[in-house]
């Protein structure tokens, strides 16, 4: 009996042993496989950063003090800006063996997020890595003669427009983005997208027409847009809407438009997810479907032309700093965008915008294709037109997209809890308006009944999430402790929000003439934002006839030479309105390419 019991012990304690060992081997606090504090063999250990949009979780294996592989756990990164992330800097730091690496241009929160991850992953692990020479990647077998029909510069919304439609037309197609990521300004917006006679607003019973939609855009930028080109722009922007519906299957909302500033309707389209993600994240699955060449780290530097002065390639700079000559059988077109990460050359056009405005653009920004084009006789215009955005985080300078719920009954108030503009009036002229109050800033205010209606906090919980860490948007129970939060007199704002909701129930703004008619407020709980405004887009840009060919001087077409979305300065005159900015660069983008593949 006791030798059972006995016989009974040891299997037991062996048992006990074989688990202690198992527990021992790759587990995720960084204990190495064999005997405890041994460096030799293989370790796990996850680590945590926090990313753009939360916390980026990681697993890192390591084998004889040297990184293997890393592995990402979690996260909630933008799809398009987070793929270079994830797959260049797990190379660059698994080849080097070391985590102190450079950010990744264009998603430098992501990167800095997934550096600190795998960092904390190191310290747990509690290894000391040795860094080594990485081995050297060659990419010398990138041809310097490449020979295409159609060369486009900028992988924005214009610049994958342009490629699938000069492909659709039979032209073989480069796609060149300077930047590691894609996607541009049209990325990081709301993705909204202004049409006239859509089925959502059909739908919804809404009258609209193009004469409406041109009429608004043209009075909207002071009636310095071309009359001829703005009206090619609503024409052709429900077809543009509906292309991007129907082939390339992005998802707007069926049931809901926004009415920006200086709209008489509603008629932005929304995208699901509210972000630009969802245009892009297509047109990138589409650019791939049809065996579109892209190439990214590639910075074009100067158009080629030939002795007739007929633009005929583009000469770049590829990732290893080799240079490439792209030729071009039948054009080039210049999709890169504004000039608003450009601060020299903001002011060069317009002082007042200098560094005392951050901006809400992508680093990409910098009016590389205007300076390009005007070196071949391009003719500018425009150029000294420059927006803000008015409701913008006061931290980073991006833009808000929880407070999208402006467009749905928020108003804005200053330090003084007053309001002081009609909150769907132009960006610039509310830009001005909040500059002109105390501080230079403003708040926005909401409760929960206008956000059911918009559901910006829903759809933008990791920016919702960001904005309350930093401190720049708080919920409240009541009026009293929402005003309380910002040291904004509760009385004042209380008074405020009985006129609100005086002329939200007589369906008549006596103070600003809310166009589209203020909601009531009286019961809470309640949003409120501090704001600051941020250089957004710049409207100036190079000439371009309705078929989107570029004009010299002279007012005469420069052969062989397209251009479409922000990098032009002929459609919005001195303000861009709301959802203008995608229908510009969708449309024309379209044209561009279709006459570029001719």
């Amino acid at each position: 009996m006791k030798k059972m019991k006995s016989f009974g012990s040891i299997i037991l304690i062996l048992s006990l042993v074989v688990m202690l060992s198992a527990c021992g081997s790759g587990n995720n606090n960084g204990k190495v496989a064999g005997n405890e504090g041994e460096k030799s063999g293989i370790v796990t250990a996850i680590g945590e950063g926090d990313g753009k949009h939360g916390a980026i979780k990681v697993e890192v294996t390591f084998e004889n003090n040297e990184m293997k592989d890393i592995k990402v756990l979690e996260q909630n990164e933008n799809k398009v800006l987070a793929e270079p992330v994830y797959k260049e800097l797990k190379e660059t730091m698994i080849d080097s063996n070391n985590a102190n690496v450079d950010a990744i241009s264009g998603s430098t929160l992501t990167s800095k997020g997934y550096i600190d991850a795998v960092k904390d992953a190191v310290a747990k692990a509690g290894l000391t890595l040795v860094a080594k020479q990485a081995a050297n990647k060659n990419t010398a077998d990138e041809p310097s003669e490449q020979t295409y029909d159609v060369v486009i510069i900028g992988a924005g919304g214009a610049g994958f427009s342009a490629a699938l439609e000069a492909k659709q037309a039979g032209a073989s197609v480069v796609l060149l983005e300077k930047m590691p990521t894609v996607g541009g300004n049209t990325l990081i917006s709301g993705g909204e997208m202004n049409a006239a006679g859509t089925w959502v607003q059909q739908k919804m019973g809404i009258k609209d027409s193009v004469d409406l939609f041109a009429e608004d855009t043209l009075k909207g930028g002071d009636n310095v847009g071309d009359p001829e080109m703005v009206r090619v722009l609503a024409e052709n922007a429900t077809a543009a809407a509906e292309w991007l519906k129907n082939d390339i299957k992005v998802n707007f909302l069926e049931d809901h438009l926004f009415q920006f500033g200086g709209h008489s309707v509603k008629r932005a389209l929304i995208p699901e997810g509210h972000t630009g993600a969802e245009l892009i994240t297509k047109l990138k699955t589409k650019l791939d479907d049809m065996g579109i060449d892209l190439k990214t780290n590639t910075k074009a530097e100067k158009l080629l032309t030939d002795d007739s002065g007929k633009v005929n390639g583009v000469e770049a700079t590829g990732a290893n700093g080799t240079k490439i000559t792209f030729h071009a059988n039948k054009g080039v077109v210049i999709a890169t965008g504004g000039f608003g990460s450009n601060v020299e050359m903001r002011k060069q056009y317009n002082p007042e915008f200098d560094e005392k405005y951050m901006t809400t653009d992508a680093p990409g920004s910098t009016g590389d294709g205007i300076v390009m084009a005007q070196a071949v006789g391009a003719a500018l215009t425009n150029m000294e037109s420059i927006q803000t955005y008015p409701v913008c985080n006061p931290v980073t300078g991006v833009i808000s997209l929880v407070a999208d719920s402006r467009f749905d009954g928020a108003i804005l108030v200053n330090q003084s809890g007053k309001r002081f503009v009609e909150e769907l009036e132009r960006r610039d002229v509310i830009s001005r308006a909040i500059l002109a109050q105390k501080g230079g800033y403003a708040y926005q205010l909401w409760n929960q009944d206008i956000g059911d209606i918009s559901k910006t906090v829903e759809v933008h919980k990791d920016e919702y999430d960001m904005l309350v860490k930093e401190g720049v948007l708080y919920k409240a129970d009541t009026l009293k402790e929402a005003a309380e939060f910002f040291k904004i007199d509760p009385k004042a704002l209380q008074e405020t929000i009985d006129r609100v909701n005086k002329f939200a129930k007589s369906g008549k703004d006596e103070d600003f003439k809310h166009r589209a008619g203020l909601k009531d407020m009286s019961k809470g709980p309640y949003y409120i934002e501090k704001a600051v405004p941020s250089v957004h887009h710049t409207m100036g840009g190079l000439v371009i006839n309705k078929t989107t060919q570029v004009m010299n001087e002279k007012g005469e077409r420069i052969p062989g030479l397209f251009a479409a979305g922000e990098v032009t300065g002929v459609i919005h005159g001195t303000n861009r309105l709301g959802g203008n900015a995608i229908a510009d660069a969708i449309t024309f983008g379209r044209i561009a390419g279709q006459e570029a593949a001719k």
